[in-house]
């Protein structure tokens, strides 16, 4: 264990009063919390209201969010640190856990995201949910989503964020399975939730070793202490974190259940795999810069899975007919992008969080266009029985292909200015990671380009009985809200104030030389250039082509691999669940044979010693008289054996 007494040699930043607007941190927990009770406790009495007062507390959070931000604007850059002490949770011996709230740079940009994009999606889902007897229910989790999420970006220790961990796991579970009548909504809630639990235990035993070495779990703590600990208790303690993400964030080799998830309504899909929980694991990351900015190993590993997340999700994305679906290897590839940049230390933290928030923007506009998609197409999900849905749907139209450009990265959307700085950053670090991440936004140009063709574009592939149409206003309105910020949240970089913004947190990044003395410019030219192939390849395989409303059967290998999700699960089923399995049935013939086998053997031994004392209790005297003579011969015997031996 660290000497904490060497933390008394050690700066820690202090913390502003929670007084003034500060005091009210503890109410963006508490308005979504309080909502989920009252929904979920209230039964039906709450059904005619319930969505009306599940989005009221979403906004009411977001409000005091906004109120918070710009009071933490306000103070000097050393002071922007705010730590509010709600109560003693637990004490065992000398070592006492409190449940604090910390309120910083990075935490402020998590609640905007959280509660500004949560409060737009729950505006959706009035619209979204309206004929489904249970949207009382459904707002009552969402607002359990909400308030589990925020405890996990706002607990001052690991044990906090394991808390809100957790409670994300149990929202999300429920979320995905909302629809439970179907037997496939059940399989992707009961598959998410144990595949998650796998990165759980990275969490938990990260946590214990946390504990083990630094002797509390504080992030003020273990932030000072870190440089004080041994290098392979901080690679442990990593490699135990990165676990976490990857279940989490949906991060190679526990990304299996992120596709499977598209099973629960849209405005899930917006609210947990777009905006705000498989960024969770980024946020670990991040917030554990002190640990990971000390062991290259584990940042080395953080960036070999980032890399490998973000082709295949892309690749996955390329061969999806599904809308959501093919959204969703797009989120997985993203998440592999900011996985990426976390484990390029200091350089990469800022960027990887710009490009958290930007993503949230244009990829929950782009889920709750598809969600808009499939209100106007009968719930149909299929991109080969669309086509041609512009002039039907406009303003989806409008909105989605903002999203598109951004996510493309053309300027000025936002995803040109957070992409390519990491893909920059990716370069300066080392050629081959670089590399990737360009092949990367290539691809994303081409499964994006094809989803917008394919849904947008071309002749109608629609059904006779089907009647395309536009949404209604409850559900365009967020989009166009939504639009806006993926249109103008590159601002956020203007002057690099989203990098000086979280360097208190993250650290000084020191100024990347690119490869071969490369201008930036240039290299967003090449960018530029990449993207334009992808986009250029989508239009000839799919613009230039009538597509059949059937997925042809006679496809190449990689295709075939693709749609089948690039066979992770058959990798987990081969290298982790029946080695896993073999080993546990190899326990248990180890239990049966030797534990139960050595505790009944000796019970078994002293029922036969037993057994045959008992022969001697038989109760005839002429026995006994013969043991009293067996007994005196063999004294009388030993006696002379001693004194005449």
């Amino acid at each position: 264990m660290v000497n904490l007494e060497a933390l008394h040699d050690v700066p820690v930043v202090g913390s502003v009063p929670t007084d003034g607007a500060f005091s009210l941190l503890w109410l963006v927990i508490a308005l979504p919390a309080l909502g989920a009770a009252i929904l979920l406790l209230g039964g039906r009495r709450t059904d005619k209201w319930g969505h009306l007062l599940g989005t009221a507390m979403a906004v009411g959070s977001f409000v005091i969010s906004l109120i918070l931000f710009f009071t933490l604007l306000g103070k000097d850059a050393d002071d922007r640190q705010v730590t509010q002490h709600l109560w003693n949770w637990f004490t065992a011996g000398s070592y006492s856990v409190n449940f604090d709230l910390l309120y910083d740079q990075l935490s402020a940009v998590f609640l905007l995201l959280i509660t500004g994009v949560g409060s737009l999606i729950h505006v959706y889902s009035i619209g979204y949910m309206e004929h489904d007897e249970r949207r009382r229910r459904f707002f009552g989790y969402l607002n359990l989503f909400v308030a589990s999420m925020l405890v996990l970006v706002l607990a001052a220790d690991y044990v906090g964020v394991f808390l809100g961990w957790e409670g994300v796991g149990l929202a999300s579970y429920l979320l995905i399975g909302f629809w439970q009548q179907k037997p496939s909504a059940a399989a992707a809630a009961k598959k998410a939730f144990v595949i998650n639990r796998v990165g759980d235990i990275g969490l938990s035993l990260g946590t214990a070793l946390i504990f083990i070495t630094f002797g509390s779990t504080s992030f003020a703590v273990v932030s000072a202490a870190s440089s004080h600990a041994s290098d392979g208790a901080l690679t442990g303690i990593g490699l135990l974190l990165l676990l976490a993400a990857c279940g989490k964030s949906a991060q190679f080799p526990l990304q299996t259940w992120l596709l499977d998830a598209m099973e629960g309504p849209t405005p899930v899909s917006a609210l947990i795999h777009a905006a705000t929980m498989v960024t969770a694991g980024v946020y670990l990351i991040v917030r554990s810069n002190f640990i990971f900015s000390l062991t290259e190993d584990a940042r080395t590993a953080v960036i070999v899975i980032g890399t490998i997340t973000l082709l295949m999700g892309a690749i996955i994305g390329c061969a999806k007919d599904d809308i959501k679906k093919a959204l969703a290897g797009s989120t997985m590839s993203q998440i592999g992008y900011m996985v990426l940049a976390a484990g390029l230390g200091p350089a990469g933290y800022a960027f990887a969080i710009f490009h958290l928030l930007t993503h949230g923007f244009f990829k929950a506009n782009m889920f709750l266009g598809a969600g808009s998609v499939m209100h106007g197409m009968n719930d149909d999900v299929n991109m080969r029985h669309y086509g041609a849905l512009q002039k039907a749907m406009p303003i989806t139209f409008a909105t989605f292909a903002t999203g598109y450009l951004a996510i493309l990265g053309i300027p000025p959307f936002a995803g040109f200015w957070s992409k390519d700085k990491i893909i920059e950053t990716a370069f300066a670090d080392n050629t081959l990671v670089g590399l990737c991440a360009l092949i990367g936004a290539g691809v994303t140009a081409f499964y994006m380009t094809r989803l917008m063709l394919m849904t947008f574009v071309g002749t109608k592939r629609w059904e006779k009985d089907v009647h395309p149409h536009e949404s209604p206003k409850v559900m365009t309105y967020p989009l166009i809200a939504l639009a806006a910020l993926s249109a103008l949240g590159g601002l956020l970089t203007l002057g690099g104030w989203i990098g000086d913004w979280l360097e208190p947190v993250t650290g000084h990044a020191e100024h990347h030389e690119l490869p071969f003395g490369m201008a930036p410019i240039v290299m967003s030219l090449i960018i530029l250039l990449v993207v334009a192939a992808g986009v250029a390849v989508a239009w000839q395989l799919v613009g230039q082509r009538e597509v059949p409303r059937e997925a042809p059967e006679k496809v190449s290998i990689f295709t075939r691999a693709a749609r089948a999700d690039l066979y992770g699960d058959a990798f987990n089923d081969e290298v982790i669940i029946k080695p896993g399995a073999a080993g546990i049935r190899g326990l248990t013939v180890f239990d049966r044979v030797v534990v139960d086998g050595a505790a009944e053997g000796t019970a078994t031994a002293f029922a036969s010693m037993s057994a045959r004392f008992r022969l001697l209790q038989n109760g005839f005297v002429r026995s006994y008289a013969l043991a009293l003579l067996a007994g005196a011969a063999l004294v009388i015997f030993a006696l002379l054996a001693v004194n005449f031996g």
